[in-house]
């Protein structure tokens, strides 16, 4: 408990240490002609400021490395009853019935039952039903009030959702909501063998209480994102040459790459497990990191459930810049994100063909194209949560990294610092497509039978990057996104500890874990890159009117 408070007042002091810096600021502007003196005072409280922060993480990677923290979590019994199950709430363990009725529901007559075949018929918007643990529910006047969005219920409509809602809900929503919706059995629902065990690692790792989220490091992380943020500061306005700025520049990139890592935690509800403390938490980090939550939620929560689906997941849909797979121009599609038809044109054409040439310095610009994202995501007429929040916020960060970058000396090195923090922070980017680029793409819905079910899926559709432990900061987190997207709120600092589990898995049913190294991931996703640009190179204009690949036809045996 000590130790714990200790974590917490030195993150705290940053806190002030941030204040304090923008005070001496507002004076700074304020006085005008008598900067000099508050400008020098600025810099020494920079220059505290990042020294403090470097010694409170030494401290507490010290108090880690030592093993004077505390150990962490509870270890449950096993359970034996199979009317039970482990789920969580907010993080804690607990054992709840697998089939629960909220107090006052009653069925009226006899129970209902449905073939899977007949609840794959309600799968659109306004016809919405789902499975979940066997249980038929027709979900579709909640559909707009999903906080998730409406697209991954969409997407998921008339499927077994039983994986997809274990991951992404707290044991109260299958207390408290379930039940409102529930119509029926299904009479010929069946689990696979392999299904059987992913679900029993799950169970596992409940047990074990590795869903509850050791706050300890995310103390760590704050001060870590202050070392970086105060250094960069530092560097940025108190450099006396224009290396020392850039070096500065860099640094930033570097915290804004590392403080996505936290965003991402928290767009997943994985850091305090409560979906509105963790989205306001993330909105209002749009002021350090400009991307809006609200964005990202409905972005990446659709990709973490159609994951590498042409007409569906967004991270894959970049035509006329980048197609992954000669899938994405084969034939025209419409997306069912962006909701428009997609196809190859002659622009396309061009740049797709050209696409493993240009794909780094695209990585290294691609923050603005986000910043762009955002902004239309919170202009949109969609259902946002805190949308004045990051409005606010996302405006406070163009106000200060257009001041921090205007206060180099030339417009060169203004220039030059915007690229260079950008182009340092495209890591990210990087390290996010590395894990899905090169790997299966597909047509439609999966979810569909043994071989495209849940686990199948995101395995087939995602790779880890090998890295040594103490390196797994560097990647914050997504070096294990097999792990991540199988259970998308398991906290990131127990996904390694995961890894060995659902590798066992793996191995007992022959199912491929692919786990390359950072260097060879980056190797396979420029060749998958180069494959599709041959392909799209020849392409030509066909009698409809839309661009044809004749060698993609002859490689799938198509006419």
């Amino acid at each position: 408990m000590m130790l714990s408070l200790g974590h917490a007042v030195l993150a705290m002091l940053h806190v002030i240490c941030c204040a304090m810096c923008a005070m001496v600021e507002i004076a700074r502007e304020i006085r005008g002609g008598q900067s000099y003196m508050l400008d020098a005072m600025h810099i020494r409280l920079l220059r505290w400021a990042t020294t403090s922060a470097a010694v409170s993480l030494l401290v507490q990677l010290a108090l880690s490395l030592l093993g004077l923290e505390e150990a962490f979590g509870t270890v449950h019994k096993e359970n034996e009853e199979k009317e039970l199950t482990w789920r969580e709430d907010e993080g804690k363990t607990k054992l709840v019935p697998l089939l629960p009725q909220s107090k006052g529901h009653k069925t009226d007559g006899p129970t209902k039952k449905f073939t899977m075949e007949e609840v794959a018929t309600h799968n659109k918007k306004d016809d919405l039903w789902m499975i979940v643990d066997g249980m038929a529910y027709d979900v579709t006047r909640y559909v707009d009030k999903h906080p998730g969005g409406a697209l991954p219920m969409e997407n998921m409509a008339g499927k077994d959702c039983t994986d997809v809602f274990a991951n992404y809900h707290a044991a109260k929503v299958y207390k408290n909501m379930l039940p409102c919706y529930y119509v029926g059995e299904v009479s010929d629902y069946k689990v696979y063998p392999h299904v059987a065990d992913f679900r029993h690692v799950r169970q596992e790792l409940l047990r074990r209480g590795l869903f509850e989220t050791d706050m300890r490091y995310y103390w760590k992380q704050a001060t870590w994102h202050a070392l970086l943020f105060f250094g960069a500061l530092y560097m940025s306005l108190g450099g006396a040459s224009t290396a020392v700025r850039m070096a500065g520049a860099a640094v930033m990139g570097i915290f804004w790459q590392q403080l996505a890592g936290i965003g991402h935690d928290l767009g997943h509800s994985g850091v305090t497990h409560v979906f509105w403390k963790d989205h306001l938490i993330g909105s209002i980090m749009a002021s350090l990191m400009g991307l809006s939550t609200c964005w990202w939620k409905r972005n990446h929560n659709t990709h973490h459930v159609v994951c590498n689906s042409v007409e569906h997941d967004p991270d894959i849909q970049h035509m006329p810049i980048l197609a992954v797979t000669p899938r994405v121009f084969a034939k025209p599609y419409w997306s069912t994100y962006y909701t428009k038809w997609v196809s190859m044109d002659a622009a396309a054409k061009v740049l797709v063909g050209n696409q493993h040439f240009v794909f780094y310095p695209m990585m290294a610009l691609a923050r603005f194209n986000l910043y762009v994202q955002s902004w239309i995501q919170l202009f949109s007429k969609e259902r946002l949560h805190y949308r004045k929040v990051e409005m606010c916020a996302m405006t406070l960060y163009c106000c200060w990294v257009v001041k921090l970058a205007t206060s180099m000396p030339t417009w060169l090195e203004v220039l030059g610092w915007l690229l260079t923090s950008h182009a340092v922070a495209g890591l990210l980017h990087v390290q996010i497509v590395i894990s899905h680029w090169a790997m299966h793409t597909y047509h439609g819905h999966a979810y569909n039978d043994e071989t495209d079910d849940w686990y199948i899926t995101q395995l087939k559709t995602t790779m880890n990057v090998d890295t040594f432990p103490m390196l797994d900061f560097v990647h914050i987190g997504l070096q294990f996104q097999i792990e991540h997207h199988l259970y998308p709120r398991l906290p990131r600092h127990n996904l390694r500890k995961a890894k060995g589990l659902i590798m066992d898995v793996c191995k007992k049913h022959d199912i491929h874990y692919h786990e390359p190294g950072f260097f060879q991931a980056n190797i396979e996703t420029i060749r998958a890159l180069y494959r599709t640009a041959v392909i799209a190179k020849q392409s030509n204009k066909g009698s409809h009117g839309f661009y044809e690949s004749a060698l993609w036809d002859g490689m799938l045996l198509a006419g």
